[in-house]
Parts: structure tokens; C-alpha cells; sequence
């Protein structure tokens, strides 16, 4: 769990110190990674409690299989499950075409392009997944401490 938090607490930093003095799209994609980063070590640790007490069978291999995993034996948890499609799109990111504008503003905005559709990640959308990721990690903490 600490492990957890301290990636929580470099990428609120990364959000609320880093990206209101720089105003960059790397900042961006740098917190980005730190939350994927911090999602995936949580998807992990709860997996691993979830084995200790024997729920699970074993430890799936693929992070496609940790995703099944994750959507089948944590149904109940609204959090964890708002969490994993932005966990994908998080992890599709680098992948993706990006156009960065309004660097070094006040509106600095990343504008994700996919097949379907495209995304401008700015502050306020940047707000809000900070917020599903608070809520999560405080279910990740409820989940090991039981």
C-alpha cells in the first residue's frame, strides 16, 4: 500500500505543482503514466490479498487476463470498475497520435486521437480523473485492509 500512495502523491504533485507552473503536454503524459502506473500496482496488490485469502485461483499472466480478472471477481466495487476503461485508455496513450496546443498557457491542451474519436485532455478533464482515482484508491485501501 505504500508503494500505492506514494505514486498517488507524486502524481497529485505532478497535477496540482507541475503542470499549473510548466503548462506542458509532457507533464501531462508524465502524470498519465504515473496513474496507470499506480493503477496496475493496485490492480496487482489486490489481486495478491485476494489469493492470501484463497478467492482467487491464481495470478493471471497477460494484463489482458488481470483486466477479465479484475471485472470478474471485484464486480461489487463501483470504483474499481469505473477505473479499468480509463486504465486502457491510459494504457493505449503512448500508442496513439497526439497534437499538443496552448502550451505555456493557461488552456494547455493534449489532444488524444483515436480510430473512433478524439480527446482533449485538459485541466478540467485532468480534475476529474483525479478524482476517480482518489475514489479508487480509497476502495483499493478498504479492499487490503480487510
Amino acid at each position: 500500500m505504500e508503494e500505492i500512495i506514494k505514486e498517488k502523491t507524486s502524481a497529485d504533485h505532478l497535477l496540482y505543482v507541475s503542470l499549473k507552473y510548466t503548462k506542458t503536454c509532457d507533464v501531462i503524459l508524465n502524470l498519465i503514466a504515473r496513474w496507470k502506473s499506480l493503477i496496475e500496482r493496485s490492480f496487482d496488490r489486490i489481486i495478491e490479498k485476494r489469493i492470501e485469502e484463497e478467492k482467487i485461483p491464481n495470478i493471471p499472466k497477460s494484463p489482458k487476463q488481470r483486466i477479465e480478472f479484475i471485472k470478474k471477481y471485484f464486480k461489487k466495487f463501483d470504483a474499481i470498475q469505473d477505473i479499468i476503461p480509463l486504465y486502457i485508455f491510459f494504457k493505449q496513450i503512448p500508442d496513439l497520435n497526439k497534437t499538443r496546443s496552448g502550451e505555456f498557457r493557461k488552456n494547455v491542451n493534449l489532444k488524444i486521437i483515436e480510430p473512433n474519436k478524439t480527446t482533449d485532455i485538459n485541466m478540467e478533464l485532468l480534475t476529474g480523473y483525479s478524482q476517480k482515482i482518489e475514489k479508487f484508491v480509497t476502495e483499493i485501501k478498504k479492499i487490503i485492509s480487510l
